[in-house]
């Protein structure tokens, strides 16, 4: 693998406590960190196995470019954490003091990755990429400082900080992401098909049923009344 390799301490660029966190979480022996290869820093290089790791929170859609090249000549691992349980710690102005510690009602399900896997669904067709979904639990610290969005009152969120990671999931290859479909669809099933059996939200079960197609997991066969139809028989995946 062609590279400038340097290892450095974990976390020393510019990144929020959880990136460094989660980076320290997967480490293995014999990982190197921010690796410059073919012009991008890579978060973790596992040498071992010939493997390029690297962590999003969100955004997937910019990493598009970087992964479409990557995976020309590498394996890559797209690792995302998903919060399914979250603390809310609130500051002062001053971000000395903190004024409550609280839990978020808010709770984070695996399927929330399909609000970013619509970005690069096709990029999955590629055998060299894997996806690896951490359920999390995190600190999220804000501060009363008035820059913060009109939904928060103006509370801004200055850091999100681990607390532990609570189950991983590894996803390689299309027909891996068929475990997103509930069981006893049939054979020929609609986007209402799965949220009646998941139920999920007609609109998540869209945003499943485009990037299985896209990914070639599923295959659209034809339309029951204004909705597609799919099927996962053998042929889907190319």
């Amino acid at each position: 693998m062609a590279a400038e390799r340097s290892k450095k301490k974990i976390g020393t660029l510019k990144e929020r406590s959880l990136h460094a966190s989660l980076k320290t979480w997967l480490e293995r022996p014999g990982d190197v960190f921010e690796v410059e290869i073919e012009g991008f820093l890579i978060d973790i290089v596992r040498e071992e196995k010939d493997l390029l790791i690297e962590i999003q929170t969100k955004n997937f859609f910019a990493l598009k470019r970087k992964l479409a090249i990557l995976l020309e000549n590498h394996q890559v691992r797209l690792v995302h954490p998903i919060t399914s349980e979250k603390w809310l710690v609130k500051y002062d102005d001053s971000g000395e003091k903190v004024l409550e510690r609280r839990k978020s009602p808010m709770r984070g399900k695996i399927s929330d990755v399909f609000e970013e896997l619509v970005s690069i669904p096709e990029l999955f067709k590629n055998s060299n990429l894997t996806l690896q979904l951490l359920m999390i639990h995190e600190e999220e610290h804000r501060r009363d400082d008035g820059e913060g969005s009109r939904h928060r009152n103006g509370w801004s969120i200055k850091d999100r900080k681990l607390i532990e990671v609570s189950r991983s999931h590894l996803f390689s290859g299309p027909l891996a992401f068929r475990d997103f479909l509930p069981k006893g669809l049939p054979s020929e099933f609609t986007t209402t098909d799965i949220a009646d059996a998941s139920g999920e939200p007609r609109w998540v079960s869209q945003k499943v049923a485009y990037c299985l197609k896209k990914m070639g997991a599923i295959r659209q066969i034809g339309k029951r009344g204004r909705s597609y139809l799919y099927s996962q028989d053998k042929s889907s995946v190319a």
